[in-house]
Parts: structure tokens; C-alpha cells; sequence
């Protein structure tokens, strides 16, 4: 006699169904090269194809603002919301990241306009084959050669190069940073303190010349996520200035220009509970046969104890597999979680075991990672909260 389906043990997710980031012609991977193909310089890689060129463009990237925010936020974003119909070359839709959706691995994605599997910055901690040891990708610790580790060139060196005029405007302590160097370096960095300033600045970098790429960043919408939750009064006042930032900078937009307003991951509330927050560092089945856990807490990379790799992964599909996307190394590859191709010098940083959040859950490390265990927001999934993206446009 058939058990009855209530009593039948759940099914794991099947990782086919996760919806893999659109690397052939819609991720933030394409916008540069799309951006100066229309200057006359040509790259390889994937574009965006409902663009269309302008002599100068601008792209303002926006630390954490997701797609689903500002549609969800009208009344705080007035103006990036009359902005919506624009995005994606006027479609009105999206692009999405990349995963995992975070921002060293997306910052890498718009700077060298390859794919994470590519660029090798495929998650926020991987593990350096060359050592063993857990590489902070974000905070770039321990110290490994940014060059080694990420050889391509920017497309702001090669857009340099080919003679235009390219430009990156940020917060001062970004200048020599290890990501900067790896993933926005070309051109010259000018350091500005404040969103105003920035914008002020970015208008006439724009300006400087016939042809001009001008990158502009703002973090601190992304922090107030991670601290206080994208639900907040202070995530919702982030918003209201960075909406005021926008239209400031549309505002000075010189002639033919386009500004291209865009983000490197959206995020996610995560209840403090038992069942949303799995305590890595606290469960005897998910340490087995572990040697390190890599990656954030929607997006975690697994490395096994040499000959426990099939082990860890049939436990972690059993403990997790209604919750999480959980595949193998391999899997995740040829399902393309990463880009179309996964360089050989990148194959070992990812883990043995790759788990992506479906539901509002995160894997915790309370011990090892005390800091981000405690964080409100989340991102670094494949869920449309994280991974979808805007593309908004405003043009002179």
C-alpha cells in the first residue's frame, strides 16, 4: 500500500529549475561593451542589445537597489520610478547580475564585462586553490596579486586606450583598493565624499571630452539594507537621497549623453529565527566532511574534506534541499550558474558543493562569521529580489 504523500519524505529542489542570471545578452556583464561599441570600441562578450549609442555615457551604479525595490517604494522614489519604462533600452525591464549576486563578484562582472566564471570572482569568500585558505574577495584578505588573481584588462583600460576619455568617481578610500585596481582601474579616479559631490563631479568628467565613460558608485543604501533590513526607515531614507542623487546628476547631463542608473544585487529580509537563520557553525550534518564553508548566507560555497565530496553533498541536499538550490561543482557549471565558461584558474574556487536560497533562509557561520551572521538584509541568490537589476536610462 502507497504511503500516504503526506508522510512521503519532501523532494529536493530541482537545480534545473534555478533561473540562471541572463548572461548571453542581458547581465551587468554587458553594459560596458554595449556602452563602447556604440564609441567605436570594440570588445568581445556578450551585449545588450536594446541599447543604443551615445558619444558619452555614465553609468551610476547603486549599491544594493534592486529592481523590486523601486517598485515597490513609488512614494520614496518618485523619480527613479518615472525612470521604470526606461530601463533596458526602453522595454521596461530589467537585467539581471550575475551570480552569485553580490557586489565583489558584480563589480568584477561591470568592470572587465566577462562573466564571473571568467573574471574569478565568483562569491563574496571562495577558497584560493593555490593556499587552502578562504579568499575575502570584497576586503581582499589575506593579500593575493590582484593581477594574478583577476589578469584581464577593465574595459575603462581598454576604452583608455582605444582614446576615450574614462573616468571613475567614488569615495576617496576606493582609490587604491585591490577590487578598484581589478575591476575599475583606466582612466583617472577622482575621490568625492559626498553623493552631491559625486554627481557634480561625474557631470563634468562626462563633459571633459567628445567621447567620454564616467563610472559613479554610492554604498551606503546597500549598508543600511545589511543593518537595519530593506523594511526599515533607514534603508527608506537611503532611498529618498539616493533618488534626489539621481535626478541631480540627470539634471547636468551635457549633450549627447546617457546616464545609465544600475545596481549590483537587490536584497532580502531575513527573520531572526531558527528556522530562517541555519547555524552552520551549530549543526553536527552540515560540518560533516567540510572543510570550509565559503561564499554569504544565500549563496554559500562548500569545500570538502578530500574523498567526502559526494558525502557532503547528499547530506546537504537531504538537510537543505527544499529551501536551497544545491548542486555540485560540475553541476553548477554546465548549468551555467556562472557564465558560459569557467576558466581553468577559477575551477577550484568554486565549492565542491554550491547552495543557492530559494526561500528566505540563510546558512549562518555564528562562530567564523559573527559579523554577517547578525546582518538584517541578505543577498547573493538567484531569486528575482536579488538578482533582477535596473537599467534605468535618461538621455540629453
Amino acid at each position: 500500500m502507497a504511503q500516504p504523500a503526506a508522510w512521503q519524505d519532501p523532494e529536493p529542489l530541482d537545480i534545473r529549475t534555478a533561473p540562471v542570471p541572463e548572461y548571453a545578452g542581458g547581465s551587468l556583464a554587458g553594459l560596458l561593451p554595449t556602452l563602447v561599441a556604440g564609441q567605436g570600441v570594440t570588445l568581445g562578450g556578450s551585449r545588450i542589445a536594446e541599447l543604443t549609442a551615445a558619444d558619452r555615457n555614465c553609468v551610476f551604479l547603486i549599491d544594493g537597489l534592486g529592481w523590486d525595490h523601486i517598485k515597490a517604494h513609488p512614494d520614496e522614489a518618485p523619480y527613479l520610478t518615472s525612470l521604470l519604462g526606461s530601463s533596458r533600452g526602453g522595454t521596461g525591464r530589467p537585467i539581471t547580475a550575475g551570480f552569485p549576486a553580490t557586489t565583489a563578484t558584480s563589480l568584477a562582472s561591470v568592470g572587465t564585462g566577462r562573466h564571473p566564471g571568467a573574471h574569478g570572482l565568483p562569491g563574496y569568500t571562495v577558497r584560493n586553490p593555490d593556499t587552502g585558505e578562504l579568499m575575502n574577495q570584497l576586503r581582499w584578505r589575506p593579500w593575493t596579486s590582484p593581477k594574478v588573481w583577476q589578469p584581464y584588462p577593465t574595459v575603462f583600460q581598454l576604452a583608455h586606450d582605444a582614446g576615450v576619455h574614462t573616468a571613475q568617481v567614488s569615495s576617496p578610500a576606493f582609490r587604491d583598493t585591490p577590487l578598484t585596481k581589478i575591476a575599475l582601474s583606466g582612466g583617472t579616479f577622482h575621490g568625492r565624499l559626498s553623493g552631491e559631490e559625486r554627481m557634480d563631479a561625474s557631470a563634468e568628467q562626462l563633459a571633459a571630452a567628445d567621447r567620454s565613460l564616467v563610472y559613479t558608485y554610492y554604498s551606503e543604501l546597500d549598508g543600511a539594507g545589511h543593518r537595519f533590513g530593506v523594511d526599515s526607515d533607514a534603508w527608506r531614507g537611503q532611498l529618498m537621497h539616493v533618488d534626489r542623487l539621481v535626478q541631480r546628476l540627470a539634471e547636468q547631463l551635457p549633450p549627447r549623453s546617457a546616464l545609465y542608473v544600475t545596481a549590483d544585487h537587490g536584497m532580502v529580509d531575513i527573520p531572526f529565527d531558527e528556522q530562517s537563520r541555519i547555524d552552520f557553525d551549530e549543526d553536527w550534518e552540515l560540518r560533516a566532511g567540510v572543510a570550509l564553508l565559503g561564499g554569504e548566507g544565500r549563496a554559500r560555497h562548500v569545500y570538502a574534506v578530500p574523498g567526502a565530496e559526494a558525502d557532503v553533498l547528499t547530506c546537504w541536499r537531504e538537510v537543505l534541499g527544499e529551501q536551497f538550490w544545491v548542486a555540485s561543482r560540475e553541476e553548477a557549471i554546465s548549468l551555467g550558474w556562472f557564465g558560459a565558461e569557467v576558466d581553468e584558474r577559477v575551477h577550484g574556487r568554486i565549492g565542491d558543493v554550491v547552495a543557492a536560497a530559494c526561500d528566505d533562509v540563510v546558512i549562518i557561520a555564528s562562530v567564523n562569521e559573527p559579523n554577517e551572521s547578525q546582518m538584517v538584509g541578505n543577498h547573493g541568490s538567484m531569486t528575482p529580489a536579488e538578482q533582477l537589476v535596473p537599467l534605468l536610462e535618461v538621455r540629453s
